[in-house]
């Protein structure tokens, strides 16, 4: 029987998490299941070790972001060594002699067939890991594959996606309908695949959200775990570049349903979020794009700062910004048009 070790890293989500790990009940599939708990601040690894003594738990001193917490529960399933100067900190580590979930009698030595990771705003459909893994059994050169992700309203969210293209940032900093023609919105031209909400076979795709993706041992063994230096964002797209770089293929399995808290629309305005995204996405470009491209997006990003700052100015000056949310807004743009 296919064997599936999930990784979950956790910051500040408790509730959802429990959730999460509640939904990961309804799997026929033997399951060991790893939480990586980076430094949280609201009892979560307090409820992982009171409320599921089955899974096994990683409790950081310190924040390693989702890449690094990740790759530290990857190494645990693994059994990868880690060096001195990749060892996080650990507080404290519960491993249960219990450590699994389903109608197996697996042992934690036995290494997993593949790795599910799974953020925990996450609820898992019954029938969504079977129907994952299912599909990598029958389509040996697929190296990953992703479910479709339902809003928590029950609307299709977004889960399939382009590489970054340079038509992509403008369409992000120039949205579709308020600048640029609204018909591109959700398009191919937005790094979308438009056949996504109404699709109910499987369909190849660049690359997945990271909120779950199934993969290979093997493409782990391959490509190699994910990139540390993209603390937040992208680390993702990264990873299923090399996997697609390494011959595999990547493709979303719609009939595997998982709802995503973290889609929900949200109107609040996080500048150090927004920095960041455009760090990583940097960091991206010059790992795998040419000089050419990077100068390209750069002209691009500093347009659409310039445009955010007029229309926070604007926002302020109609009352409907205040000073100290203005200044935050502009630090923000200005620390982006700098990068």
């Amino acid at each position: 029987m296919t064997t599936i070790g999930v990784v979950i890293v956790s910051f500040n989500t408790r509730e959802l998490l429990r959730a999460c790990l509640g939904s990961l009940c309804a799997c026929a599939l033997p399951l060991r299941v790893v939480v990586v708990d980076n430094a949280s601040r609201d009892g979560s690894a307090a409820m992982v070790r009171a409320d599921f003594p089955h899974v096994e738990l990683i409790d950081l001193a310190q924040n390693a972001g989702f890449a690094g917490g990740t790759n530290v529960g990857l190494r645990l399933l693994l059994a990868r060594p880690t060096t001195n100067d990749q060892r996080p900190t650990i507080v404290h580590q519960t491993i249960s002699s219990s450590l699994v979930l389903g109608p197996s009698s697996l042992v934690a030595e036995h290494l997993p067939d593949y790795a599910l990771l799974l953020n925990p705003d996450t609820v898992v459909h019954p029938g969504a890991i079977e129907a994952l893994a299912a599909f990598l059994d029958a389509h040996p050169r697929v190296g990953a594959v992703g479910p479709r992700l339902l809003n928590p309203d029950g609307s299709v969210q977004p889960a399939a996606f382009r590489f970054p293209t340079l038509t992509m940032t403008l369409l992000d900093l120039f949205p579709p309908g308020e600048v640029l023609p609204g018909r591109l919105y959700g398009s191919w031209w937005q790094g979308r695949y438009p056949q996504e909400p109404r699709a109910g076979e499987p369909f190849a795709i660049d690359h997945p959200l990271g909120a779950c993706i199934l993969t290979r041992r093997e493409v782990l063994d391959q490509v190699g775990l994910l990139d540390e230096q993209f603390f937040m964002y992208s680390e993702e797209v990264d990873w299923c570049y090399r996997v697609r770089a390494a011959g595999w293929s990547i493709w979303q399995e719609p009939r595997a349903r998982v709802t995503h808290v973290g889609g929900a629309s949200t109107s609040q305005f996080r500048s150090r979020m927004l920095i960041a995204l455009h760090e990583s996405r940097r960091r991206f470009f010059r790992k795998h794009y040419t000089r050419r491209f990077l100068r390209c997006h750069t002209w691009i990003v500093w347009a659409g700062m310039l445009r955010a700052a007029l229309l926070a100015w604007r926002e302020h000056a109609r009352g409907a910004l205040s000073r100290d949310e203005l200044r935050a807004r502009l630090w923000a743009y200005g620390k982006v048009a700098q990068l």
